[in-house]
């Protein structure tokens, strides 16, 4: 068992957004300098950070917010990623062709190179997440990107709630499993309903941590747009699903938080679920329902 600790420093970047993409990147790239000043070697930014989150209604205009990657976006950061010696994690809405789009997330490399994109899987389609009208859904697989500072898995958003997809990125030998989000409370709910859902959200995260033996990021937005008040509450937990970090729920915020990669090795040895898996019993996860007749 490997017992010297291998330290790395993630960023977790919360922040609001206005419906200007070029304000939202400068601003980003303001607190990606801030996050590095605090010593962060990786950066995690939010879902879709360049824009207000515009699936809240089906509106063709909304289309025009698109880019390639790599594109614009990725050119800029990739600048700042190269200056600073940061891995950056970028979700950006991708125009991959004449009416194909996804919903993207980029991940640069210290010194700048890029490294490639993971397409979310999951897409929702519920009251203020529209997201099939906008997503094609993604068609990569399960990505691991092998940076500077460790090997990281990134899923997205309404990924969170599969343990498939944790488990699958987990075994493709990820150290770190980040998760860019938003997602919040509609303004109309009871506060009850509000706390039940934020808990259910980081639960579920939570347990792909202790399931998998790795530590979890979710980076969420945070502010009021329209009828849906982002919830902030960005988190990271270890690999037995304690809380390191919980951010607020309605401030903007950027965290350091120091990770000890080498916990993993302890936390898997004492509770071998990984060893104990029963690969030869699985194969009807593959059903989308298993009928008893």
């Amino acid at each position: 068992m490997n017992t010297q600790p291998k330290l790395v420093k993630v960023g977790l970047i919360q922040m609001s957004c206005t419906k200007e993409p070029k304000e939202n990147l400068e601003k980003a790239i303001v607190k990606i300098r801030e996050a590095a000043a605090k010593g962060a070697q990786i950066v995690c930014l939010q879902e879709l950070f360049t824009s207000l989150y515009f699936c809240d209604v089906e509106d063709y205009e909304n289309f025009k917010l698109a880019e390639p990657i790599p594109g614009p976006s990725t050119d800029a950061l990739s600048k700042i990623a190269a200056e600073l010696n940061v891995v950056i994690i970028a979700s950006l809405f991708e125009k991959r062709a004449q009416g194909i789009y996804h919903n993207t997330t980029a991940v640069l490399d210290a010194g700048g190179k890029y490294l490639g994109k993971y397409r979310k899987m999951h897409i929702p389609d519920d009251p203020g997440y529209y997201e099939k009208f906008y997503f094609t859904p993604g068609d990569l697989g399960y990505k691991v990107f092998h940076t500077k500072y460790a090997r990281i898995g990134v899923l997205i958003c309404w990924d969170q709630w599969y343990p498939e997809a944790s488990r699958i990125t987990a075994l493709m030998d990820a150290e770190i499993l980040f998760y860019p989000t938003a997602i919040g409370w509609a303004s109309s709910q009871e506060v009850d309903t509000n706390t039940e859902q934020y808990n259910a959200w980081q639960t579920i995260q939570r347990s792909h941590a202790v399931a998998n033996g790795l530590h979890v990021v979710s980076v969420n937005r945070v502010g009021d747009e329209g009828p849906m008040k982002f919830w902030g509450g960005s988190f990271v937990a270890n690999p037995f699903g304690r809380v390191l970090y919980q951010g607020s729920h309605d401030k903007e915020e950027i965290h350091v938080q120091e990770l000890d990669l080498n916990k993993t090795d302890s936390y898997r040895t004492h509770w071998p679920f990984m060893r104990d898996r029963r690969v030869d019993s699985y194969q009807q996860i593959t059903k989308r329902f298993i009928d008893q007749e």
